[in-house]
């Protein structure tokens, strides 16, 4: 496997483009400490966003994955990229001849996808982590690292997703049109669940019970939104006789989804290649 990994970290060291792109999605994470320096000033009123409590443990961890899985569209690129470059530079032919088999090949990308996420996670984790020690109101160390599973379910979401991406690089070929058919596959998920919710099954929960199993719907549904559970939304919406009653909590059924469509699209892969005439 470390050779298999080997082979596709050195070919991602001559791409200057995804490691331009690399580089963005960091200083990008990096950037969700500078909210922690907005302040509103209206008169006398001072508001600073770091003071609601956005930075507060536990809450920064559901808060700064939710963040960070809205930029994972920059490492998509870079993953989709990787599989049209396979086809353009023809390195894929030529790895094919050089001994290695369609299932290595498809394994090596997979890898490389796996890594990815990981130190995706360890970075999002590194940064919570120093703006909470900075920041959090509470830090005894149960607080610290409870609610940790938002990590752990921000790493499925990677690995889902990009999963799926490489699953389209391998269908279509090109990078522009493989994150084109992202995002109609997105859209479509999204005409679905409409039509379900307002049309077919109306003032009902179906809707949701089913689109739960598509898979941009469950890697959403990875890491619900968090600004609801902000303190002073609640007390917001409690002062306008309104309450949020919602399971913020990852669930186990969610990642099992999550988990067959990242195998069905790893497979999906390799089954395209071994039909495919190269």
């Amino acid at each position: 496997m470390l050779r298999l990994l080997t082979i596709e970290l050195h070919k991602l060291k001559y791409n200057k483009s995804a490691k331009a792109i690399l580089i963005v999605y960091f200083i990008l994470i990096t950037f969700i400490a500078l909210i922690s320096s907005i302040e509103f000033n209206f008169g006398d009123f001072h508001f600073r966003i770091a003071d609601q409590g956005i930075f507060n443990f536990p809450y920064i961890w559901h808060f700064n994955t939710y963040i960070a899985a809205i930029l994972k569209l920059f490492l998509a690129i870079v993953i989709v990229s990787m599989m049209a470059n396979e086809y353009s530079d023809r390195t894929l032919k030529q790895n094919l001849i050089d001994g290695l088999s369609k299932k290595e090949f498809v394994l090596s990308k997979f890898l490389t996808v796996i890594l990815f996420s990981v130190i995706s996670t360890l970075f999002v984790f590194g940064v919570s982590l120093l703006l909470g020690l900075m920041f959090s109101d509470y830090n005894e160390l149960g607080i610290i690292f409870s609610d940790i599973e938002y990590l752990f379910a921000y790493f499925i979401n990677l690995t889902g997703f990009f999963s799926f991406c490489l699953f389209l690089g391998v269908l279509v070929k090109r990078s522009a049109f493989a994150l084109g058919f992202l995002l109609i596959w997105s859209i479509a998920e999204g005409i679905i669940y409409s039509v379900f919710k307002w049309k077919i099954f109306k003032d009902t929960d179906i809707a949701e019970s089913i689109i739960q199993f598509f898979p941009l719907a469950a890697m959403s549904n990875l890491i619900k939104e968090p600004f609801s559970r902000l303190g002073v939304v609640q007390s917001a919406a409690n002062q306008l006789g309104e309450a949020f009653e919602k399971d913020y909590s990852v669930q186990p059924l969610t990642i099992l989804i999550v988990l067959a469509w990242t195998f069905l699209f790893v497979y999906g892969s390799y089954y395209i290649l071994k039909r495919r005439d190269l």
